[in-house]
Formats: structure tokens, C-alpha cells, sequence
């Protein structure tokens, strides 16, 4: 585990942002059904863990190198962020719409995106990546170009990272799936046997919502 990821994972479960429930899993966006769950929306409450963990995001930006002339936030959990990362870096930033508006210019990229512009993509945390990639899609079929996609946490699923690789992009998450179990477990916020099971949900989320429903079905 890297430092930094480890104190954004502790930011994470300080601010009761970690949630375990084998009894009754949580369906993500995608239909993925799990026994955790990651609230991230919880952090724009929590000023002091906030600006933390926006400085923690930002410090490991600049450690990548990554070039690019704009933020680009995900609605609508990625814009809180991208806003706080895009004045923390002094980059102009941009957001992107699940879908187009349906009035006025029918806009799905709210801000300025000049063609050839590079953009990082903001999302607070990936599952399966879908709609951080929907939003990578926007931004190049609007002449902007992409190769980057950073979020405050990512599941580690097999699904995501094959997704971000036949799209081209490079993920960069501050914490990981991984990083936050261990350190879970270790601070007792959650139990031996609640880690397990949300080990053996990452290894296989499928095969797992299929067991799940047939034990409770």
C-alpha cells in the first residue's frame, strides 16, 4: 500500500463513508450487486476531510505528470471534485452530462472544450467505469482528446480495468478496494469474516450475486 492511498482510505472510513451489509448487498448503477459500499458524496460534507483528501488527490496528480489543459468532472459525483481539483491545480474545468440536455443548446459538455484540448477526467469512484468512459466518449467525439480518468477510489474490478485498456485510458485512482480492506480490518471498522466476503465479491461480483440470490430466493 502506498502512504497516500492508505490516508485517503483512513479519510474514507473516518468519514463513515465505508459501508458493509452481507444480509442486504447494495445494487451499484451497473446492476452490480455487492456487500460494500463506497459513498463518497458524503466527503462534500466533511470540510476538513475534504480539503485533505483534495489535497492528497492533488499531490499525487502532479507526482504522475499527467498533461492536460482542463478538468473534465462526471455528473453528478465527479463535478464537487474536479471543481475543488481544478482551482487546487489552476486548471479551467468542464463537466459532462449522463445525457443531452432537452432545451436550450442541447448541450452535453457544460463549460468550454476547444478542439485538440487534453482532458483528465474526474469521477469519485469506479465500479465498472461506465459512466467515467461514457464521459471520455463525449469529450472525444467533441474533438477533445483523453488518455486519463483519476478518481478518488476504484473496486479493482476485473470488468474496469479491461474496459479502461480497450478505451485507451490509463486509471488513476488515490485509493484502492485493496488498500481500504486491509486497513478495514486492521482498524477494526470492519470484521474478519465482513472482509472476506468483500474479498471474494472483488475476486468475482457475478459469481457472487448469483449465489446471493440463489441462497436468498
Amino acid at each position: 500500500m502506498t502512504d497516500t492511498a492508505t490516508k485517503a482510505a483512513k479519510l474514507l472510513l473516518e468519514a463513515g463513508c465505508v459501508t458493509v451489509n452481507v444480509k442486504e448487498p447494495f445494487r451499484y448503477t451497473s446492476g452490480v450487486l455487492s456487500p460494500i459500499y463506497c459513498d463518497n458524496r458524503l466527503l462534500i460534507s466533511d470540510l476538513n476531510r475534504r480539503r485533505t483528501i483534495i489535497g492528497l488527490w492533488g499531490d499525487m496528480l502532479k507526482s504522475k505528470n499527467i498533461p492536460f489543459d482542463l478538468i473534465a468532472g462526471t455528473a453528478m459525483a465527479g463535478i464537487p471534485h474536479a471543481s475543488w481539483l481544478s482551482d487546487l491545480l489552476d486548471k479551467p474545468m468542464i463537466y459532462i452530462r449522463n445525457e443531452q440536455k432537452g432545451h436550450g443548446k442541447r448541450n452535453k459538455i457544460e463549460g468550454r472544450l476547444e478542439k485538440g484540448a487534453t482532458v483528465l477526467v474526474v469521477d469519485d469512484l469506479i465500479t465498472t467505469g461506465g459512466s467515467s468512459l461514457a464521459a471520455v466518449e463525449a469529450i472525444r467525439e467533441a474533438g477533445g482528446k483523453v488518455a486519463h480518468v483519476t478518481s478518488i477510489f476504484s473496486y479493482q474490478l476485473r470488468t474496469a480495468l479491461d474496459n479502461f485498456t480497450q478505451a485507451n485510458c490509463t486509471l488513476h485512482p488515490l485509493s484502492t478496494f485493496q488498500t481500504l480492506i486491509t486497513l478495514a480490518t486492521e482498524s477494526k471498522h470492519l470484521k474478519k469474516d465482513e472482509a472476506t466476503f468483500a474479498l471474494e465479491w472483488a475476486f468475482d461480483p457475478q459469481s457472487w450475486g448469483e449465489k446471493f440470490n440463489q441462497k436468498s430466493g
